[in-house]
């Protein structure tokens, strides 16, 4: 059982990242900080369930994700659906330089994400579907592995393991997309063939 009078202390050093994954899951500076408020008094109201010596930061971002799934979603009339169906395999290391980067020691996303701004990727996560981005965010954005985005969550493993594979494709068919817009690479070359396969 924590000691509640150590809440700020233990808390505060997590507040930055808090605020920061909130910004990315609501979009919106004031929604964010209404997160993160309403984040820290839940938090401060169950403190004392927390056990001292576990992971406190993985605990914290459980309940934002709670907080923002349960007020956020609840502000929609309906809940998001996204219809991706089978999202293509578009392997960055088929479309620029794989080999060559491959056999230099660098991956195809390492390449790649050197051609691309901050802004420009932030906004390929931020135009992933909800339970995608939030993954996304969770494991490589804040670094959590996949058992505790799980717990994080509440869904089993194999669930995080699927919105991820799906999130992370639907970003490099984003990140493609933007590629061919400014010429980095040539779509006639390896683009798949509508209705086909690559």
């Amino acid at each position: 059982m924590a000691d509640r009078s150590t809440f700020t202390e233990q808390a505060l050093p997590h507040l930055d990242g808090l605020y920061a994954a909130a910004m990315r899951m609501t979009r919106n500076p004031a929604d964010a900080e209404d997160l993160v408020q309403e984040t820290m008094v839940r938090a401060y109201r169950g403190f004392e369930g927390f056990s001292d010596g576990t992971n406190l930061r993985a605990w914290l971002y459980r309940i934002l994700t709670n907080t923002f799934i349960n007020i956020y979603r609840a502000k929609q009339r309906r809940p998001e659906q996204t219809e991706l169906g089978e999202v293509e395999d578009l392997y960055l290391y088929n479309r620029i330089g794989g080999l060559e980067a491959a056999r230099m020691g660098r991956s195809a996303e390492d390449e790649l994400m050197d051609l691309f701004s901050e802004s420009e990727v932030k906004n390929a996560i931020e135009e992933l579907p909800e339970q995608f981005r939030i993954a996304v965010l969770l494991a490589d954005v804040e670094g959590f592995a996949y058992k505790e985005i799980a717990e994080i969550l509440d869904v089993p493993i194999g669930t995080v393991m699927s919105r991820l594979h799906r999130g992370r494709k639907s970003l490099q068919k984003t990140l493609y997309g933007f590629a061919v817009q400014r010429g980095l690479t040539d779509p006639s070359l390896s683009a798949p063939v509508p209705g086909g396969s690559d």
